[in-house]
C-alpha cells in the first residue's frame, strides 16, 4: 500500500496549477487569432506598409510611412524630427519590414531605427536600405524617415 503524505499531495498538486496555466495560455493565444485586419485611412503622402502581429498576438499595429525625408542628422535630432510630423523612427522589425516591402520609397543608403543599442548606449541601431543589414552607428548624421502606428483591435 502506497502511503499518502502532504509533499506528495503538494508535488501533485503543482503539477495540476502548471497543467491549468499551460492551457489558460493556449486559451488566450488561442482567441487571440484569427483577427480581422481593416486596412486604415492613410493622409495625403503616406504609404502602408504593413501589419506587425506578434506570436503572442500582444503586440498588434499598422505601419504607416510618413511622407518626408531628413539627411545628415544625427540620432537625437532625428528621433525629435518624427515626432515633430506626428510620427516614430521606426523600430529595427519595422526597419526590416519596411526594406522587405516599399525599400523603393529609400534611397539605397542608412536610415536610422528608434531603437538604442543595449550594450551600448552611444550607439543606435540603423537599417541599410541598399543591402538590408542592419547595425548599430554612432552619432553620426544620417538618413531618417519616420512612420506611425496604429493599434490593431
Amino acid at each position: 500500500m502506497t502511503t499518502i503524505t502532504l509533499e506528495a499531495i503538494k508535488t501533485e498538486q503543482n503539477k495540476i496549477a502548471q497543467m491549468i496555466a499551460t492551457l489558460e495560455a493556449q486559451a488566450k493565444l488561442e482567441s487571440a487569432f484569427p483577427i480581422t485586419i481593416e486596412m486604415p485611412t492613410l493622409n495625403a503622402g503616406e504609404r502602408y506598409v504593413g501589419a506587425i502581429i506578434s506570436a503572442d498576438g500582444s503586440k498588434r499595429h499598422h505601419i504607416i510611412l510618413l511622407p518626408g525625408e531628413r539627411d545628415e542628422i544625427n540620432w537625437k535630432d532625428a528621433k525629435e524630427w518624427a515626432v515633430s510630423i506626428g510620427g516614430e523612427l521606426p523600430d529595427r522589425t519595422e526597419s526590416a519590414l519596411l526594406f522587405s516591402t516599399i525599400k523603393d520609397e529609400f534611397n539605397p543608403e542608412w536610415y536610422w531605427t528608434r531603437e538604442q543599442h543595449a550594450s551600448n548606449s552611444d550607439y543606435a541601431w540603423i537599417q541599410d536600405f541598399g543591402d538590408g543589414y542592419q547595425d548599430s552607428n554612432e552619432s553620426f548624421e544620417g538618413r531618417a524617415r519616420a512612420v506611425r502606428r496604429l493599434e490593431i483591435l
